[in-house]
């Protein structure tokens, strides 16, 4: 694909934007690819894990601001930077859709659509580069960027969220680690290789109990009461005892060793 790069193996499929020249800024194109993979991953029952990273010196830069206004398609300028914007919130509620845990392995730059983008993962590995950038009251725009005013005060809490857009802060990866948007450490230049290690360990787990864990977990951040969640989670629980890995699980556990689990 133009901008991005796909890799499979194993059950993990990672994707990689492609555009190192520009710290991988996003444009329409990118947006119109990413869709696809995602949307195809919806219906993909081999791909278990997927890890998103971003080729060369950063992870993402965000919007590419420098891409000019491109014209066509019979829209005013406000209806294309409308679009555009909307289909980057497409890419980060995709990222959270998909049934499979998504692992961003990040380096360098991660700024403004790119945020969103690595925030919607549901892990985050990162190397000493890694450096958060949420510029948008110091461009003149608002921090609801894609998804952003959503999904910062979900993983930070309300006040935090608040210091860090109307601030427009800057967070090296100690103070995001410490803040709890950083899952796991990495050396330079090791960030996707602990992705990819993060990947394996999660194989090993039911795939049927990592696909219903995420929906149920997204679920929640929606769910209007505890009522409503246990009624779901006791759905969920109650299908589990008809699969085979469940006996599997059960077994190994006995026997004290690793499960093997054959998604059945």
């Amino acid at each position: 694909m133009g901008d991005l790069r796909i890799d499979r193996r194993d059950g993990v499929l990672t994707i990689t934007l492609s555009r190192p020249e520009r710290l991988n800024a996003v444009t329409a194109d990118l947006t119109e690819e990413m869709l696809d993979v995602l949307n195809e991953l919806m219906r993909d029952a081999a791909t278990r894990v997927v890890v998103l990273t971003g080729e060369g010196r950063g992870f993402c830069s965000g919007m590419d601001l420098g891409g000019g206004d491109p014209g066509g398609g019979g829209e005013g300028r406000a209806q294309r930077i409308y679009r555009g914007i909307a289909r980057g919130g497409e890419v980060t509620a995709r990222l959270r859709e998909i049934p499979q845990p998504v692992i961003a392995a990040l380096h360098g730059p991660v700024a403004g659509m790119g945020v969103s983008w690595a925030l919607a993962c549901d892990l985050r590995v990162a190397d000493p580069t890694t450096r958060f950038v949420v510029p948008f009251t110091d461009l003149g725009l608002s921090a609801g960027d894609c998804g952003l005013s959503w999904l910062l005060p979900r993983l930070v809490g309300p006040a935090r969220a608040a210091e860090i857009c109307y601030r427009a802060q800057r967070l090296d990866v100690a103070r995001a680690h410490e803040l709890g948007l950083v899952t796991e450490l990495a050396a330079k230049g090791e960030d996707v290789a602990g992705a990819q290690a993060l990947a394996d360990e999660l194989l090993a787990r039911s795939p049927y109990g990592l696909r219903r864990t995420k929906e149920l977990l997204n679920v929640s951040l929606d769910a209007p009461g505890l009522r409503q969640q246990l009624a779901m989670e006791t759905g969920v629980q109650t299908l589990a005892f008809f699969t085979e890995d469940l006996a599997e699980g059960m077994t190994a556990t006995v026997e004290k060793r690793r499960p093997e689990f054959r998604n059945r």
